[in-house]
């Protein structure tokens, strides 16, 4: 049929040139030999795509987690004392932790509970101390997003995978400033002020978090921002580098040198 791309072997079509954007934005569609199954079907306690079926692997970080969801994995990071409630005192170690400054961790942990408390709390009242409740956490879900958490904090791989296959230009493996704006600005919906906000805002994180040196955030990295298991592995990285900054630190040239005429 003259003007649809239809797809081998399916009756259906993912684009069609009479309206251009849906050729310049085509979702993402399973291939034959990909390891990902079921994309459409949401996980409830992992984050996989079609390079990591089986969620993070890594120091078996999908399997310890197999009793939280996946947009609570988000934020157990933050959770320093495991006890189900993250504290601005909390959000503000982490992002030490992470390798932040102090005026950012600041600014980090004032946006983050002063945006995710009220959504969470278990009653009307607002907490005085905008505290997060990471079980209620499903409750700060906003629109003009990827939609890739569902409304319970499920993960949503089909959602992941579209927006790299619509987005990332040039195949890259990753998205750059440019691509973020232009998904930014295609998800936005009607008069969702709060949600375009919210969007800006949290993308604007992930690539502070993730902070790529070439400019284009990897997509396993943000996977990784996806169920937190990112935050871990770079705050560690970080504690690796202070401790070799402190051990060099005490180690001066002038030590060494001396130590060599003695010996």
């Amino acid at each position: 049929m003259p003007g649809l791309k239809l797809e081998p072997k399916q009756p259906y079509t993912i684009s069609i040139k009479q309206q251009p954007i849906t050729v310049e934005h085509e979702p993402y569609v399973p291939q034959p030999g990909d390891e990902l199954i079921d994309a459409g079907t949401a996980r409830a306690t992992l984050a996989v795509s079609k390079e990591n079926p089986n969620g993070t692997v890594e120091n078996d970080y999908a399997a310890k987690n197999q009793h939280l969801t996946v947009v609570q994995q988000h934020v157990t990071y933050w959770d320093r004392d495991n006890d189900g409630v993250i504290w601005p005192y909390d959000t503000y170690i982490g992002c030490r932790d992470y390798g932040w400054g102090v005026i950012l961790s600041l600014i980090a942990a004032a946006f983050i509970n002063i945006g995710l408390s009220y959504p969470t709390v278990p009653g009307i009242i607002p907490d005085p101390f905008f505290r997060i409740y990471v079980d209620r956490l499903y409750k700060a879900k906003h629109g003009s997003d990827s939609m890739t958490y569902d409304n319970q904090g499920r993960f949503r791989p089909q959602q992941f995978e579209d927006i790299f296959a619509k987005y990332d230009r040039g195949n890259k493996g990753g998205l750059d400033a440019g691509d973020v704006y232009i998904f930014w600005k295609e998800q936005r919906m009607v008069f969702d002020f709060f949600g375009w906000t919210a969007c800006a805002l949290e993308w604007t994180a992930t690539y502070l978090l993730i902070w790529p040196e070439d400019g284009i955030m990897k997509k396993e990295d943000v996977r990784g921002i996806y169920d937190g298991s990112i935050f871990y592995k770079r705050a560690q990285e970080t504690k690796r580098k202070r401790f070799k900054g402190a051990r060099q630190s005490h180690t001066s040239p002038g030590l060494i040198a001396q130590a060599k005429k003695v010996l």
